[in-house]
């Protein structure tokens, strides 16, 4: 199959990687539904079972630094198969638990193991790309995870009218796959990417031409002062923010309780925004690499805030389609331009760089459900989703601080 000019080019672990993320992707939507059901099997509550979703993502925060400093000490492709080794034991022992407690806790230890291997991945991913085709590489690498997240939840419910067990046992093999491609098709040793000056980092080490050095890792200090790094820790935040806790909540409760639509309309919403999102991850990447990571970054976020605006103005079908594909645009930018910019401050090195980053997402993601939960019980989803507009908007303007290159 002839690869579209674009994605020509484009490092070998790039499509390795994607497919590892379709896998993960796809057991990952097909299990999530059964969770908080196989919670409650065991006589908890709602919020007990609730705790059982977090337990995932807290954990995941908690162990980010931990995995970056692993990846940083054993290697990339070493620490993805470690990572995806612990989630696919996890699930299938989360399968197998007899009490609240057990299945709380492999939760957990799930969400630890997924830590490592998103760390393992993108640091390996932004160190094989060269500055020009970070973007890209970020697209392809997301789109593997979007297409596995449209076509999981598709057989989650046919899964579930098997087992309330067989989504976990299921998502094991997926990650089982996983494994096996990345330990079969990725190099046991990485080739980086030449190093570039880039974003106020690295100098000319007066070598001669064709002669690329093997630039040291980026501590996470020098990051950190780098205001480069900063957007994209704020990009990351309102990512995290607003596709993972924002929409995810928020949506749902609107079309039911405020715009009074039926359930149908959910899947609808959702739906229309993938379809979008996926069909403009490509061309987000291009426009990352050729316009410039300043430009879409501020972009991606102004759009997302505006999507989120429009959420709170929409009085039915119409409006909520509108505000969801403006979404879907926002967030195809916002979900590459902050790699990107990630991989030239670190000059595509540093797993705990790339793990503070990515705990600034899991961050946004945590934080999202409640703030918006608490304002709108408090106050509407009116002011919920005008105050959540203003958290992405601010982050948006953070873009503003990388420097024109």
């Amino acid at each position: 199959m002839r690869l579209p000019r674009s994605l020509q080019g484009l490092p070998r672990e790039t499509f390795v990687l994607a497919l590892v993320a379709f896998c993960v992707a796809l057991g990952f939507g097909i299990v999530v539904p059964a969770v908080p059901l196989f919670a409650l099997e065991f006589g908890v509550g709602t919020t007990a079972a609730g705790a059982v979703v977090s337990a995932f993502a807290l954990m995941r925060l908690l162990s980010g630094l931990a995995g970056g400093r692993l990846v940083d000490r054993v290697g990339e492709r070493v620490a993805l198969l470690v990572g995806l080794g612990v989630v696919a034991v996890s699930s299938l022992l989360a399968g197998l638990a007899v009490s609240f407690p057990q299945l709380l806790v492999l939760r957990g230890v799930g969400g630890i193991g997924s830590a490592v291997f998103t760390i393992a991945a993108t640091s390996l991913l932004l160190r094989v790309a060269s500055a020009a085709q970070r973007g890209q590489t970020q697209s392809v690498y997301r789109g593997g995870f979007m297409l596995g997240g449209i076509i999981g939840p598709a057989f989650g419910g046919a899964v579930l009218g098997i087992s309330i067990r067989a989504p976990f046992f299921l998502y094991a093999f997926t990650l089982a796959l996983a494994m096996l491609a990345a330990g079969t098709l990725l190099p046991k040793h990485v080739t980086s990417a030449p190093t570039q000056v880039a974003l106020g980092v690295g100098e000319d080490d007066g070598l001669p031409e064709g002669v690329v050095p093997e630039a040291p890792r980026t501590p996470l200090r020098s990051a950190l002062r780098n205001p480069a790094y900063q957007a994209a820790l704020a990009g990351n935040f309102a990512t995290g923010f607003s596709v993972l806790g924002v929409r995810s909540t928020v949506v749902p409760l609107l079309v039911v309780q405020d715009l009074d639509l039926g359930p149908g309309w959910i899947g609808a919403a959702f739906t229309v925004a993938a379809l979008v999102q996926g069909a403009l991850l490509l061309p987000a990447g291009r426009a990352v690499d050729q316009v410039g990571r300043r430009p879409t970054l501020v972009l991606g976020g102004l759009l997302t805030s505006a999507s989120l605006l429009g959420l709170a103005l929409a009085d039915g079908p119409v409006g909520l389609m509108l505000a969801m594909v403006v979404f879907a645009a926002g967030a195809s930018l916002l979900g590459v331009a902050p790699a990107a910019i990630v991989g030239d401050v670190v000059e595509g090195k540093g797993g705990t760089a790339v793990a503070v980053w990515q705990m600034a997402s899991d961050l946004g993601s945590v934080l999202g459900p409640l703030a918006v939960g608490l304002l709108i019980d408090r106050a509407s989803f009116g002011v919920a989703l005008v105050v959540s507009a203003l958290v992405v908007l601010v982050c948006a303007l953070w873009g503003f601080r990388v420097p024109r290159v």
